[in-house]
This record gives structure tokens, C-alpha cells and sequence, in this order.
């Protein structure tokens, strides 16, 4: 398995800066942007250190990516910004044997079979700042859960790092954004609580929950995946539906959205005028009255919508950046919409979308995705050879 990572790479998350290797890092700002997926690489990878080509799994946040390498001795590797040279590239010393990993702008928290470590990555401590050790629930209770989530509670972004939750919850998975939380429990029901101000706990109103409260336009039909951006939310039924809710004006609902079609419009507009200026013409006149077609546009989802993506097909996971939002299908494509400025979507444009539109790349390489993880501003994509086109 390979992964691959587009957008925001200013700190050089997605694509090493030959600077940043000799460290020199002031002149990372020329390679910010990467709009089309890019194998990855770290510092770690050229001195034969870290290999990214095994068994792992990505976390992301702004400007760091953690990389968990499953193999006889489990690790974490950390690529992008970090305020010490022993925080970068090699495997962490800390992380051997670690289960699991969570990374934000603060902190890198662990998960081994008995403990929980929380480092400080702006300090260089030798210890961890935060830690609690933790028993296993026996395996007769059902799959194990992975991070956020923890026995007896789950793991905030903020302190108190240690959240207890409702045992009745049966919670299966767990996403966080820093104002929001959406659960999954065993039995496939949705719970959100936390901030409300622009829909995204999906209860219809903008107000916020202290407590995990049930989604309930989604009674009845049991969801199998979720995710949360900044202000949005997004789960998949186990039929292979996406259902979506919260922010839209980004388009990262991938409903019609005013805000995204205003500044594409301004950036027609901008153009146009400069080659009409150019030429000594003057710009065509828009549609007279009574011609216009009205068109809805959604700027705040409160309920959960059901999301067509076009052609017809099922979704098999879905992550969320800050603004934007990508999703694997059954068959191994990947779809991006949403917020596109920095190359996030890897459509090889910096042009946000409100319409999922299919990363074209790795069908042009003969690759099939199998999982997909959004930082704030970039996206990383897991692929496979596809063995049905090279058959």
C-alpha cells in the first residue's frame, strides 16, 4: 500500500523541501501548495529509516502528519513542522510499541496496550506530559475501538485531555473537531453535542448540546462511518449512503453554495474583464429579466441530507478536512468537494467545488484507493495497484 497527499504543505507534510532537508526551513513558502496527489515522502524515507510503503496508518492536523507503522515494532513518524529535530522524521524513541496515535497542534497522544502517554511537541521534555493507564476491556466485549476513543471515555483536544462517557452509549468510533464531537454506536445510531452555531450536530437549530444527543432524522437507519470538519458533519449508512449536514459555504456538503459560486463568479468576472479590456469590447450582458433560473442555494444544513454523487455509486469511508470533504466508494474511487485553495481536492487546480467530483489520478494510474485522511488543509489517499486493470 501506498499513500499519497495533496494541499497545504507549507511545513512540508505531503513533499519534502530540499531546504527543509539541509535545514534551512524559512523558504518553505514556495512549495505551499501541491494541487495534485504526490507520493510521500520524509526526511526519515532518504536516510532509510521509515518507510512509508509498509503497513501504516495516517493522522493528520494543520501542519504536522503522523505516520503508524504496524510491523514487529510498532511506531509513529512525524513529518511537517515540529519545534525539535527530535520530534522530526525518524521513528519516535516514545512511540515503540504504541497501538495507536493522535496528532494535533500541541500534542501527540499514544495509545499502548496498558497506558496513555500525551507529549508536548512544542517542548523537549522526556516525559510525557499527560498520562493514564488504561485496562483493556476483555475481547468477549466486542471489537476493540481505536482513538479518540478510550475505555471508559475518549481522548478531547483540549484538557481535560480525559472525557468519561456513557457505557449505555455502546460507542463504536468517535470524531472530533475542536468545537463538535460525533459518536457512532454498535448498534449503527448517531450522537452529537458540543458547538451548534452552524448545524452541524444535525438536530435542525443552531443550538449546542452539553450532552451526547441522538441524531434523530437518522433513527432507523444504521450508519457504519463518521467524520466532522470544523463546522461540518458526515456519516455513511451501511447501504453505502452519505448523509451530510452543517456548514455549507465552502461547499463541503457538496450542496449548492451562494459563498463558493459568488467567488467564482468574481473570478470570472475579473478575468473576463481584464481580456474584454485587452480586446476593447465590452463584457456580454447577462440574462434579461424573467430569464434567470432560480436556483436554491444552502448555506447552513441543520438536518441530515442525503448526498448523490454522480454517477451513482456506495461510499465506504469519508474524512473531513477544516473546509472540505473526501470519500472512497466501494469500488475504489476518490471524490473531493468542498474548499480547494491550496490543492486540497487534487483535481491539479486550486478551485473549490460544491459538486464531489472524482480524483481522476489514480484512475489514470491504474490505482485503486482504500482509505482517506483529511488534514485541516490537505488530504492523503492510501492506494493499491488495480488488479482488474492489469489483469
Amino acid at each position: 500500500m501506498r499513500w499519497f497527499g495533496f494541499g497545504f504543505n507549507a511545513f512540508g507534510q505531503i513533499r519534502v523541501h530540499e531546504k527543509l532537508m539541509e535545514g534551512a526551513r524559512g523558504d518553505a513558502a514556495n512549495d505551499v501548495k501541491v494541487s495534485g496527489p504526490t507520493e510521500l515522502a520524509s526526511k526519515a524515507d532518504r536516510r532509510g529509516c521509515c518507510c512509508l510503503k509498509t503497513a501504516c496508518q495516517i493522522r493528520a492536523s494543520w501542519s504536522r502528519r503522523a505516520s503508524l507503522h504496524f510491523d514487529s515494532d510498532s511506531c509513529v513518524c512525524l513529518a511537517g513542522f515540529v519545534s525539535s529535530e527530535a520530534w522530526s522524521g525518524l521513528p519516535l524513541r516514545e512511540s515503540r510499541g504504541c497501538r495507536d496515535a493522535l496528532i494535533s497542534e500541541s500534542c501527540l497522544t499514544l495509545a499502548f496496550s496498558d497506558r496513555l502517554e500525551s507529549w508536548d511537541l512544542q517542548k523537549e521534555e522526556k516525559t510525557p506530559s499527560w498520562s493514564m493507564e488504561i485496562t483493556p476491556p476483555p475481547e468477549s466485549s466486542g471489537p476493540s475501538v481505536g482513538l479518540p476513543l478510550v475505555p471508559g471515555g475518549y481522548i478531547a483536544t483540549k484538557p481535560p485531555l480525559y472525557r468519561s462517557l456513557s457505557p449505555q452509549l455502546r460507542a463504536k468510533s468517535l470524531a472530533l473537531s475542536s468545537e463538535h464531537a460525533i459518536l457512532l454506536s454498535a448498534s449503527g445510531a448517531v450522537y452529537t453535542w458540543g458547538l451548534g452555531s452552524h448545524g452541524q450536530l444535525g438536530h435542525g437549530g443552531l443550538s449546542s448540546e452539553e450532552e451526547p444527543r441522538a441524531v434523530e432524522a437518522l433513527l432507523g437507519m444504521p450508519m457504519s462511518c463518521i467524520a466532522t470538519g470544523s463546522w461540518h458533519t458526515v456519516c455513511i449508512s451501511d447501504g453505502g449512503d452519505l448523509y451530510v449536514w452543517g456548514w455549507n459555504e465552502s461547499g463541503q456538503l457538496g450542496l449548492p453554495s451562494r459563498g463558493l459560486r459568488k467567488a467564482l463568479q468574481q473570478q470570472s468576472s475579473q478575468q473576463t474583464g481584464a481580456l474584454h479590456q485587452d480586446v476593447g469590447t465590452s463584457p456580454a450582458e447577462g440574462p434579461q429579466e424573467g430569464e434567470q433560473h432560480e436556483e436554491v442555494f444552502i448555506s447552513i444544513q441543520a438536518f441530515p441530507a442525503l448526498l448523490d454523487i454522480t454517477p451513482s455509486c456506495e461510499i465506504r469511508s469519508v474524512s473531513c478536512g477544516c473546509r472540505h470533504t473526501a470519500a472512497v466508494t466501494t469500488t475504489g474511487d476518490l471524490y473531493t468537494w468542498g474548499w480547494g485553495d491550496y490543492g486540497q481536492l487534487g483535481h491539479q487546480t486550486l478551485i473549490s467545488s460544491d459538486e464531489p467530483q472524482r480524483v481522476e489520478f489514480f484512475r489514470e494510474q491504474q490505482m485503486q484507493v482504500a482509505d482517506v485522511v483529511c488534514g485541516s488543509w490537505n488530504t492523503f489517499a492510501a492506494v493499491v495497484k488495480d488488479e482488474v486493470s492489469c489483469s
